[in-house]
């Protein structure tokens, strides 16, 4: 099976839009349709389909997009150059959030899943956990390998978020304390072992 498209940064934003608008409308007290939230969003009710099949789908995620919010707020003003703090710190945000909604995070991700795979289609989920992660090694981006860099921010994607949280509950059982304990361990030790592969003494940042 191929690989999903990456999506565009304006399919982000859209899908964004979308989220917000149902947002805004479930706080009137009512349950919206999709017509409705596309026209709140400003794009066309074909745009609204493509990146949500029912309403369910975007009234499902729309309250975790709000609880969730711009953690890479976190880190403003925030100059530390200790990577493996600062991915903790980031870690321990989401971490946060994720148990707070797991009902409703739950009930997004089998609307997510339950779509069939398409590299044409607009992106499934929306990306929270990247840009946490870019913000929490932004000020020691430039200690790794570009190449070295990446493979930690994938890596890193795998443990935050809501994925290992239904690990910890449904497949190792572990309780929620236990389970930040465990994902504290791993992602510092992710950070140490890709600082620990970079050059010693150089800026290796664009070259392999």
């Amino acid at each position: 099976m191929r690989a999903a498209k990456k999506p565009s940064n304006q399919e982000l934003r859209t899908r964004k839009d979308l989220l917000q608008a149902a947002g805004r409308l479930m706080k009137q007290g009512r349950k919206p349709t999709l017509e409705e939230v596309a026209k709140e969003a400003l794009v066309s009710r074909a745009t609204a389909y493509r990146h949500f099949g029912n309403v369910d789908a975007v009234l499902a995620e729309a309250p975790v997009d709000e609880a969730v919010g711009d953690l890479t707020a976190i880190f403003a003003g925030n100059d530390s150059d200790d990577a493996e703090v600062r991915i903790d710190e980031a870690e321990a945000a989401m971490h946060r959030v994720t148990y707070a909604s797991e009902a409703q995070l739950r009930l997004m991700l089998a609307h997510s899943i339950a779509r069939v795979a398409d590299d044409g289609s607009p992106p499934k989920r929306q990306n929270r956990r990247t840009p946490l992660i870019e913000a929490a090694l932004a000020t020691t981006r430039q200690r790794f390998r570009k190449s070295d860099y990446h493979n930690l921010c994938a890596a890193l994607a795998m443990i935050f978020g809501t994925e290992s949280m239904i690990v910890a509950r449904d497949v190792i059982c572990i309780d929620e304390p236990t389970a930040r304990r465990v994902k504290s361990w791993a992602v510092r030790a992710l950070v140490r072992a890709a600082l620990e592969d970079a050059p010693r003494g150089k800026r290796r940042w664009g070259r392999e």
